[in-house]
């Protein structure tokens, strides 16, 4: 069968690719080490498992409304208010399989064809294919490794057209773990409040923050400003869910509806019992999350350290989310055990080749100088990992 239309364009997103590449090399029985998954290697607070198995006892198995229980509505509402000082109703609350599942919604019935979204590069990979599968367009905007992959407004004024729709707006990042100061984000507020355009602000990583830094949302600004933000959020991150695909939209009460009925016409309500789980994450000890993140500290200077201490190696400390996204770029035209290597894919795949280290290409995330590892895992796994790095590119000629 014929694929028509833009179903024919979609890629596949290569991290899931890359991962999916290094579990199969591994149960092949080769010695694989993987620092590409976005996800904690922790497991998900057994709390929060309680809950979802009481739900399941208690027959929580059928359908629930399409945009969430309402139990979980309002353990979001509770959530902005207590971690954020915003104020939302339930009926500005959708819940959906996962974070990434919100976004999609969100793009769908959000743009029309030729509208403009300014999306700040490196940027996650699938924010262009869900725009332009909507049938919006992707306007790339730069930034740069000296300004901490931060946006600058004169940057983004510099990108709207009277075609502008929206910002995604990512913070912590990923894929380079940078954060937006609130100075930032105040400059950039000012510049969609007075262009009149959007901003759908995905915070999926707001609880992953080091060195005394906060998560500040662009819609704490003003009450203007939060009428102009939808907010993309979920527990796959901070409660180690990734698997159990429950995220969340807050904002303007008559796009929630939009995605609500657009829910309701594709994959109906999230799991119910998930969606339990989800209120005990919410409102439950809160404690987990600091000792997971109080982990990945070490293991993000200790990364960190290593891989600027290796010849041509530049890799800025990120202060979010739980990845480092080094320059390999010197390498590039550099031959590894005969494989010349001319970008970030043909580095990662030689890597993967002839180390068995897997990580993710940068070029995806529009900065193909770079490359993407994931400490979220074991300590153990990432001394290995760079230690096999390090030998490969010391064969380089």
């Amino acid at each position: 069968m014929e694929l028509r239309g833009r179903a024919a364009q979609i890629a596949d997103s290569p991290t899931l690719a890359i991962t999916a590449k290094a579990k199969a090399l591994k149960a092949a029985g080769e010695d694989v080490l993987g620092l590409s998954a976005g996800e904690p290697d922790f497991d998900t607070p057994d709390f929060i498992k309680e809950a979802a198995i009481a739900a399941l006892r208690k027959g929580q198995t059928k359908y629930s409304a399409a945009a969430g229980i309402p139990e979980l509505k309002k353990a979001i509402v509770r959530k902005f208010n207590r971690d954020n000082g915003l104020n939302y109703t339930e009926k500005q609350i959708v819940v959906s399989s996962g974070a990434k599942h919100t976004l999609y919604n969100l793009f769908r019935v959000l743009l029309g064809e030729g509208d403009e979204v300014i999306v700040p590069a490196p940027f996650w990979v699938s924010y262009p294919e869900q725009i332009d599968s909507a049938g919006g367009k992707t306007v790339v905007v730069e930034t740069s490794q000296k300004d901490g992959f931060v946006l600058r407004p004169e940057a983004l004024k510099a990108k709207i057209t009277p075609r502008t729709r929206f910002l995604v707006l990512n913070s912590p990042s990923n894929p380079t773990g940078g954060i937006y100061a609130k100075a930032d984000i105040k400059a950039l507020a000012e510049v969609c409040l007075r262009q009149g355009i959007g901003v759908i602000s995905d915070e999926i990583y707001e609880k992953l923050v080091y060195e005394g830094h906060t998560h500040y949302s662009i819609a704490q600004v003003s009450p203007e400003m939060q009428a102009q933000t939808l907010l993309v959020n979920g527990l796959s991150k901070a409660y180690s869910m990734t698997g159990w695909r429950l995220g969340y939209l807050a904002g303007d009460e008559k796009v929630v509806d939009a995605v609500s009925r657009l829910q309701s016409q594709s994959t109906s309500n999230p799991v119910t019992f998930v969606q339990y789980g989800a209120v005990a994450a919410l409102d439950g000890d809160q404690a987990f999350v600091s000792k997971m993140c109080a982990e990945f500290d070490g293991r993000r200077k200790y990364m960190v350290q290593r891989l600027n201490a290796m010849r041509g190696v530049s890799c800025p400390m990120p202060l979010g989310a739980f990845y480092a996204f080094p320059n390999v770029s010197s390498y590039y035209g550099k031959s590894f055990k005969g494989v010349k290597v001319s970008g970030s894919f043909q580095f990662c795949g030689a890597l993967l080749e002839q180390e068995k280290v897997a990580i993710v290409p940068g070029q995806p995330f529009h900065a193909d100088g770079h490359v993407r590892l994931s400490y979220a895992t074991s300590m153990d796994e990432i001394r290995n990992a760079l230690d096999r790095i390090e030998r490969f590119l010391a064969s380089a000629k």
